[in-house]
């Protein structure tokens, strides 16, 4: 009863007429900001943060959350449709392009969608239920469980590859590599940067995922000669009752896959769509299908992600402790307003943190109605000849990257990804395990010292941990199914015979 008084409390401050605008507002420039290619809800949030001073405490705080989650929900129309990914869409261009080169964009858009509306409603469920509990979950996790979750996160690269194991491990690894440029912020020495400057600060996310998959597809369309866009405006939203069935089951374990990453630092949209991608891959009943444009490739991402997105609030009001760079800037925007974020927060001001509880589930309404039925006049932007559209795209994804640290290096750095992904596509090499490897490289390296420090270089230390111990046991009971799957394959022994052969 306490929860349904909370909520009904939180609803009488969101449901009045300035924060539902506000609300509104967040979720449409969020869904603009996750369309255009190159742009983000962090350097959106980055710009607006001024504007908060003139704007009423809970509409600012709800506006800005609305522009985060919001975002989530756009970023997959333009990964879909153009295989031009923000970093929490980089799985959707997956599956989700594939269905669009068979024509069936509207189906993937609906899929998205819906799925997206699933994982939020999850996600808040839980915020509003297990807040003050998973705020305290989180802070039993040390730097050795983190290096467990991250190296559990590599072994499951084999399932986010489309292409063979061994060639997901290795572009996982580059990925490593590439995330290890810059200065090392314990020694401050220079790794990798052959003595150019602007390679001191390392890599932008922004400019590998542009490159790879953004101008790498624009470039790949170039060398094909297509003269056409492969979305051409014709979509049918309205699935059939066998399609529909594939949705929801995909959709829920993405949600519970999302909402628990999304409460751990260094977790958020960005793992969870791979974690969600990696276990639908294995236990779907449709897995064989995935990787070649599945409904299921699309759902349990769009929901993984959207989930994450709404429990990262958790960490941040309930311990005080932002996971991404995202939550850094809304914590910002709390101080600003003269608010701390931390166990004492719903304490103190019930009427903030139920109201904005109340506002995503009324976000979540409004972006299904502008991501769904509304989707045909999103994609208007779309209904462009090839000659206007392309240049377009890369000028908005020139700008996106020019717009984070306001460097021309960094566009150099993207065309430079971007003839890297080419490369890729022509040796059929996956991009996907790279940008893993990216992500979560930096992450253990900082939690693997961290570690280290603490124990005095013991490394027994990462076993003794009950946590950790538990994460090391299951990658190694992985692996070892991993490879005598590989060996009980029917036919292994046979091809093998017959590449001996051929060899002799």
């Amino acid at each position: 009863m306490e929860l349904f008084h909370n909520l009904s409390f939180g609803f009488e401050h969101a449901l009045t007429l300035q924060n539902l605008l506000y609300c509104a507002l967040g979720c449409m420039v969020g869904t603009l900001v996750g369309l255009l290619p190159g742009l983000g809800p962090l350097s959106t949030i980055s710009l607006l943060l001024p504007l908060t001073y003139s704007i009423p405490t809970e509409g600012a705080l709800i506006m800005l959350a609305g522009i985060y989650y919001g975002a989530q929900y756009g970023d997959s129309v333009s990964a879909i449709t153009m295989k031009i990914p923000h970093a929490s869409s980089i799985v959707a261009c997956i599956d989700g392009y594939q269905m669009t080169l068979k024509g069936k964009t509207g189906l993937a858009l609906f899929t998205a969608g819906i799925s997206s509306f699933i994982g939020g409603t999850v996600a808040i469920v839980v915020l509003a239920t297990l807040a003050p509990a998973l705020g305290e979950v989180a802070l039993l996790f040390g730097p050795a469980d983190y290096c467990a979750l991250m190296l559990l996160g590599f072994v499951c690269v084999s399932f986010v590859t489309t292409g063979s194991m061994l060639n997901g491990l290795s572009m996982t690894l580059v990925g490593v590599l590439l995330g290890q440029v810059g200065t090392d912020v314990n020694s401050g020495v220079e790794r990798f940067t052959m003595g150019l400057p602007f390679l001191s600060d390392g890599i932008g996310l922004v400019s590998v995922a542009l490159g790879c998959f953004g101008i790498a597809e624009i470039v790949k369309n170039l060398d094909s000669g297509m003269n056409h866009t492969p979305f051409n405006g014709k979509i049918n939203l309205i699935p059939t009752w066998p399609e529909f069935k594939r949705i929801i089951p995909s959709a829920l374990r993405g949600s519970v896959i999302g909402s628990a990453l999304g409460l751990l630092p260094g977790g958020g949209p960005t793992i969870a769509q791979f974690a969600a991608y990696a276990v639908d891959k294995r236990f779907s009943k449709y897995k064989h299908e995935i990787g070649q444009g599945a409904i299921e490739g699309v759902a349990g991402q769009a929901a993984a992600d959207e989930a994450a997105a709404r429990t990262s609030f958790i960490p941040l009001m309930a311990i005080g402790i932002p996971e991404n760079a995202v939550m850094a800037l809304m914590m910002a925007a709390f101080i600003v307003k003269g608010i701390q974020p931390g166990p004492n927060m719903i304490a103190q001001h019930p009427d903030l943190f139920w109201g904005l509880v109340a506002s995503m589930w009324i976000g979540n309404c409004f972006l299904v109605v502008l991501n769904v039925p509304l989707v045909r006049y999103w994609l208007s932007v779309f209904k462009i000849p090839f000659a206007v559209l392309f240049p377009s795209i890369l000028f908005f994804c020139c700008i996106g990257t020019f717009s984070i640290n306001n460097n021309l290096d960094d566009i150099y750095i993207t065309a430079t990804f971007g003839f890297i992904g080419y490369m890729f596509m022509r040796l059929g090499l996956d991009a996907a395990p790279l940008m893993l490897g990216f992500i979560l490289g930096p992450m253990l390296e900082e939690y693997f010292r961290r570690q280290l420090l603490i124990s005095r270089g013991d490394f027994s230390s990462f076993l003794t941990r009950p946590i950790s111990g538990t994460l090391l046991a299951l990658i190694a009971v992985f692996i070892v199914w991993q490879m005598v799957s590989f060996v009980r394959k029917p036919g292994r022994p046979h091809k093998l015979a017959e590449a001996v052969l051929v060899e002799e």
